[in-house]
């Protein structure tokens, strides 16, 4: 790629969802209509109008997320954002940062769209947090996974696409204000139980320092 040696791409579309997905449309057209032309016809001018409308908003949004993960690289070795971020709750709370652990992990699925993100963007950080207040790393990690999964209920990427998946688009504010209840739900009582553990029934688990 670019002429650059030992770097290259391939594609493989039965290692892919969405290769699957295509394949299983073509079986279905021939299968179960008696014109599948007409149908892969009717269901490719369908999907192609809700992909341009979904991928509108994910052409500013992908580019974002891809500067915020590597914002620390540069020559000033400045911190990346996520990690600034993540410094500045863990100076403010102190030991009560077990609390949060599981916002910080929600926060990085909201802003990356995916539960792994988040956890590649925050796990070291949550760990080295872990480590200088002497708390279980193993607890603070598993807040932030716990975090991270709640997170998708209000990823962007996640609720763009299930609008255009439903017809919903141009309502996402209205998705979000219902989906952020039960994610401040599920990181206020995960950051409740990790304090408890921690600060009340003494768990340390592996790796504690």
């Amino acid at each position: 790629i670019l002429g650059e040696a030992d770097i290259s791409a391939s594609f493989s579309p039965l290692y892919l969802p969405g290769g699957l997905l295509l394949i299983s449309a073509l079986v279905a057209a021939f299968a179960q209509t008696n014109k599948p032309t007409k149908a892969l016809s009717d269901a490719f001018g369908e999907s192609s109008k809700t992909v341009l409308s979904a991928g509108f908003v994910l052409i500013f949004t992908i580019p974002m997320v891809r500067i915020f993960i590597n914002s620390g690289v540069n020559l000033s070795d400045v911190a990346s954002m996520p990690v600034a971020s993540a410094e500045l709750f863990a100076g403010t709370f102190g030991n009560a940062f077990p609390l949060i652990s599981a916002t910080i992990g929600a926060l990085g699925a909201f802003i990356a769209g995916s539960n792994t993100v988040s956890n590649m963007m925050f796990s070291q950080f949550q760990y080295e947090a872990a480590m200088s207040l002497h708390i279980s790393p193993s607890l603070i990690i598993a807040a932030q996974a716990v975090g991270a999964a709640a997170g998708n209920m209000i990823a962007i990427h996640n609720v763009v696409a299930a609008s255009a998946t439903v017809g919903l688009l141009g309502m996402e504010g209205a998705t979000l204000r219902r989906t952020i209840l039960p994610t401040l739900y599920y990181v206020l009582f995960c950051g409740i139980i990790v304090m408890a553990a921690i600060y009340i029934f003494g768990f340390q688990g592996p790796l504690a320092s």
